[in-house]
Order: structure tokens, then sequence, then C-alpha cells
């Protein structure tokens, strides 16, 4: 394990590995381990030691932090002021049997986005800045703390979500905004996935502004905030804001869902938890290798995809980002083909393997095969930031 304390450490520990073309796993926290196809790597670079917060101004919602800074640690200092990540990053260590401690540079190399994305954007539309070391063992700055500075933003945006194939993080500079101020959640009980998709589709037609939209069939229902919700699947309904701004949207959209079931509500707190273990998908964070994907797509065709994989499989399913988002446990084989052959007849979308036996990892491709084109171009891509492959070899392709 090689953890560098500055990032001058880390080019340089770049640098000698390129020269002898030694591949390198690269880590955060190490609580995504598992994510992707296998890395054969001797050695690993961890960015654990670069932390700690370089610049905060509450006044202009921009931070400033070095990849290796725990998550919990940026929570903190942002809660003191009212403020979050609006984007809701994930904590994938239940899910995946991992420990650790989750790092900001972890959350933005796999641009981690929870129940809010659909609304709030993904974690990269909040990042500004960043701080790399190139496979050649150059630092390279792009973007800066504000949007108006767009010298390198491209290379800010690709290099989030590219699971530290394209350069090593060594600082980020993302924007954050206030916490709201209350929440509520509305909760309708007994539909079907079809009859489910069609009042998400409703409830974000209405300028009611809701922040989290997701459905729990009956199979997972009970598996999130102790089982407290109704009897029935669940189709919940997050609204945020100032406390009498929530109350009259509640009512607006009780009103206009009215036909379609019974409803009921959450509070504060309840609300807080149950989109909590949304976000870090509880149900499946069942201790057990039991092949899990995440896939996105359409909202409208989703619960398509899941009945006629019902027809072939054991599968356990639910739904978040108003039905785009897919959480789907295999309770035996990960029949990716199927599943892929699925996705691209409703429309397209990506279908990724987050979590499986070592066996079947080593068989199935965990990221959505590209297209010959875009295969092409990300080839491109990687030659000019990491010309070796030295960094995480093979880990998405």
């Amino acid at each position: 394990m090689l953890t560098p304390t500055t990032e001058t450490e880390a080019a340089d520990i770049i640098r000698d590995h390129a020269a002898s073309r030694s591949p390198l796993a690269i880590r955060g926290g190490g609580t995504r381990a598992g994510f992707g196809n296998a890395v054969t790597a001797e050695s690993v670079l961890s960015a654990a030691a670069l932390s700690g917060i370089t610049a905060y101004n509450p006044a202009e919602m921009v931070i400033t932090a070095h990849a290796g800074t725990p998550v919990a640690e940026i929570e903190a200092a942002l809660a003191e002021n009212g403020q979050g990540m609006a984007f809701e990053p994930m904590d994938h260590r239940g899910l995946m049997g991992t420990s650790g401690t989750p790092t900001i540079g972890g959350l933005f190399a796999v641009n981690s986005s929870g129940p809010r994305r659909f609304t709030a954007g993904a974690a990269r539309d909040h990042l500004l800045g960043i701080r790399f070391v190139n496979g050649e063992g150059e630092a390279v700055k792009a973007g800066g703390r504000v949007m108006k500075n767009v010298t390198g933003l491209d290379l800010v945006k690709l290099l989030a979500g590219s699971y530290g194939t394209l350069g090593f993080l060594t600082e980020v500079t993302f924007k954050v905004l206030p916490v709201p101020k209350t929440a509520l959640t509305l909760v309708v009980s007994g539909l079907d996935d079809e009859e489910a998709v069609r009042l998400l589709a409703s409830a974000m037609s209405l300028s009611v502004e809701v922040s989290g939209a997701a459905h729990l069939p009956e199979s997972v229902r009970g598996r999130v905030i102790g089982g407290v919700l109704p009897e029935g699947a669940a189709t919940v309904l997050r609204l945020e804001g100032l406390e009498a701004s929530v109350a009259v949207r509640a009512d607006k959209l009780t009103s206009a869902l009215a036909g379609f079931g019974s409803i009921s509500r959450l509070d504060a707190e309840q609300t807080k938890a149950l989109w909590r273990e949304i976000r870090d998908v509880t149900p499946y964070a069942d201790g057990t290798t039991r092949p899990l994907w995440r896939v996105s797509m359409a909202p409208s065709e989703a619960h398509k995809l899941v009945a006629g994989l019902r027809l072939r499989a054991g599968i356990d399913a639910f739904y978040d980002w108003q039905g785009g988002l897919i959480w789907m446990r295999m309770e035996a084989d990960p029949e990716a083909e199927v599943l892929r052959h699925g996705v691209r007849t409703l429309g397209g979308g990506h279908a990724a393997l987050l979590r499986a036996s070592p066996a079947v990892r080593a068989a199935t491709p965990a990221f959505e095969p590209q297209t010959s084109a875009v295969a092409l171009l990300s080839a491109r891509v990687r030659a000019k930031l990491d010309p070796h492959g030295i960094f995480n070899p093979e880990l998405m392709a």
C-alpha cells in the first residue's frame, strides 16, 4: 500500500511506476472495493493520507478539500453552517460488505449520486475544480472555484465517474447548498409496478417540487425503516423546503393523487431515515454476494424490464429516480446477457454489476459494453491521460 502525504509524493510514485510500466490499483478509503472488473496490480496507491479541508467559505457555498478527506468530516463542517451535498452521495459499505472510511475523492471518482439526482443533478454536476496526477506523473489543475472559470471544466466532468482509470485525484472543489428546513414523505400503498410508474409520472408533472420519487414493491417495503410503512407496496414521494411551503405542496399532491389509492404521511425524522436507506440500498445490504445490478433506463420502461426478467429468473427489485434507476438483486445467476438484451430492446440504458462472487465477477463484464465508436474514443482519451495504462487497468473495460 502506497500512501503519499502530498501531491508531489504521489507524482513521484506514479512517475516511477510509469517508467517501469507497473500497474497501480487506485484507492480512496477502500469502501467501494469490488466495483468494476478485477484489477491486476502489485501495488495499491491510496489517497487516504491526502486529507483536510483547504478552503471553505459558507457565504460562497463552495468547499475545497484534499481527495482523501473523510466524507464525514466534510458533512460535519457543512452541517455547522446548515449546508450539505445536494446530490446525496451514497455510502456503499453496507451494500458491498466493506469497511474503511468513505473519502470525498472516491465519492467523485465513482460519481456517487443519491435519490435527489433527478432534480439536483449528479455529483459531477456539482464539481467545479480538481487537481490530479496523470499517468506520466504530471500534476494537472482543471476548473476553479466558480462556474465562470471554465478552464479545464471538461476535464473536471471527465474525471468524475472514471473510477480512477484516468488520473489520481488529489483535490476537489465543489458547490454545496443549504439543507432544507423540513421534509415529509407521502406514501401511496398497494400499487403494482406499472401503476406506480404512472403515479410517479403524474406527480412529477405537477408544480410541487418533488425531490424524491421511488417505488418499493411488497418484497422490499418491509425491509426499510423497521417495517413501519403501511401494508402493501409503497410508492413514496418526498417534499422538502420551508415548513409552510411543504404543507401546502403536500396537500396539493395528496389531492392530485387521491385516485391512486390510500395515502399516508411520514414526518421529517421518518423521511430522513427512509431516504437514507433508499440511498444506501439498505434492503440489499444483506451480507451476501448475490449479484446486484444498478440499471439506468427510461422511467416509463423500467417496470417492463423487471416484469420480463421475473419470467426467467429469481429477482428482487425496487425503483428510484421516478423509475429511472432500478436496484435489482438476482437470487442466483446474474443473467447478464438476458438483462442487457432487455435494456437494449426497451430503448437502451446502462446495467452495471456492482456486487457478485469472485467467480461471477471474473466471467461477467461489470459495466455496459461500449459500442465500437465509444470504445475507440475512450481508448484515445485514456492514451492521452494514462499513456502507459497503469491506472486500474481493465477495471472499466
